[in-house]
């Protein structure tokens, strides 16, 4: 398990929709949980180790990885000739379960990842259930067929109004994407403060 709690409020202890549900639930309540509400919390200065865990947390849960995976992903960035910012969000943006989600195939990355361990997705033709494969420019991600007849794919098709992000070409007839070229941090829509997460590894 990759969280601890339900869903709607770690999105909101982390002020992070992660579901579309917890999205409904913090337009309601956009503050963190406790008893007494917006109004009782007490207002303290933030330490920077604090905000550094923070964004921890939050990149954490954005892309559904656990701590060890999160930790091996910083010290391979780190490694990278590029800057290690741009290396990082990139590792984590072209995993498998994430080019699922962002296709919009999967409504949340928890169901992305729930799709590639059971079956209905292809890379390149091949069935792949591994959410953290990498994917590479010119590969392609599909549903394949059968699959598509399912409930969640049907909802999927039909909720593919928006056009994914620019690295990623998507046919909603086939249901299949390709992965254009790496993406870059500008285009990644993840909303972490990333030089933060590297810092807390560093220390």
């Amino acid at each position: 398990m990759k969280f601890t709690g339900p869903i709607v409020k770690l999105s909101r202890r982390l002020s992070l929709p992660l579901t579309p549900k917890a999205i409904r639930f913090m337009e309601r309540r956009p503050y963190p949980p406790g008893e007494h509400g917006p109004s009782k919390r007490r207002t303290t200065k933030v330490s920077d180790y604090k905000r550094q865990l923070l964004e921890k947390q939050r990149l954490k849960v954005h892309c559904n990885v656990s701590e060890r995976q999160l930790r091996n992903y910083v010290r391979a960035a780190v490694r990278e000739k590029e800057n290690s910012e741009e290396a990082l969000i990139r590792m984590l943006e072209t995993r498998l379960d994430a080019v699922v989600l962002r296709a919009g195939f999967a409504r949340t990355i928890y169901a992305a990842r729930q799709y590639v361990l059971h079956g209905p997705i292809r890379v390149n033709g091949i069935w792949v259930n591994i959410p953290s494969q990498q994917v590479k420019p010119k590969d392609v991600v599909a549903v394949q067929p059968e699959s598509q007849k399912i409930a969640g794919f049907k909802a999927a098709r039909e909720e593919m109004v928006a056009p994914p992000p620019a690295y990623l070409n998507r046919s909603n007839e086939e249901m299949t994407v390709e992965l254009a070229y790496s993406p870059r941090r500008e285009e990644i829509p993840v909303s972490c403060t990333i030089q933060l997460v590297i810092e807390y590894y560093s220390r």
